[in-house]
């Protein structure tokens, strides 16, 4: 029987105790702890956090502003965009329109209605209609001339709809008022 229990003394080994952590590691955070760390907010909404928000925000906004104004593809609205909305709007700036003088004949004929005078009166609203007849008569002009060259341009089935209202209502704004901003002189009409 010796033998039985030299066998067993020699096969067993010692196990030493793990050093194990019993609980969470930490203290338990008190109540005050707690309902501070609950009005906390989890995003920092101090003054100078909303400032650098607004910051960012202003130059986001303002990089948009440019890039639309200069006609960077990405930045423009969706009736803005593409070959054809581009060689449009080059066509249009490249000439002269009479709707342009839009603004300028309104103010005039807002003066010369404060004139009490019925011939001035008159006259003043046949200059205002025959304006209005002869700007829609240049609309017409150049809503066909836009069908023609693009037609030329990208063929009879490419041709994007709405294009004739498009050029009519750039063709009714003053040069200097119209976004995106004119990317052409007078006379340099895009190549077809």
């Amino acid at each position: 029987m010796a033998k039985a229990e030299d066998k067993t003394d020699s096969t067993t080994q010692v196990v030493e105790p793990e050093s194990t952590t019993i609980g969470k590691g930490r203290p338990t955070p008190t109540r005050r702890e707690r309902e501070e760390a609950n009005r906390r907010p989890l995003v920092a909404t101090g003054k100078e956090a909303q400032k650098a928000q607004r910051a960012r925000l202003a130059e986001v906004r303002e990089r948009q502003r440019v890039g639309m104004a200069n006609g960077e593809e990405k930045f423009l609205p969706e009736r803005d965009k593409g070959p054809q909305r581009r060689f449009i709007r080059d066509y249009v700036d490249a000439r002269y329109s009479v709707g342009e003088a839009m603004i300028p004949i309104m103010v005039l004929v807002i003066v010369m209605s404060i004139i009490q005078v019925a011939a001035i009166q008159m006259i003043t609203l046949f200059v205002l209609w025959g304006f209005f007849l002869v700007a829609i008569v240049d609309c017409f002009v150049v809503g066909r001339l836009i069908t023609t060259k693009l037609t030329e341009k990208y063929g009879a089935g490419n041709v994007q709809r709405g294009n004739k209202w498009y050029a009519a209502m750039r063709a009714m704004q003053m040069k200097p008022m119209r976004m995106p901003k004119p990317q052409v002189k007078r006379g340099q009409y895009p190549t077809v």
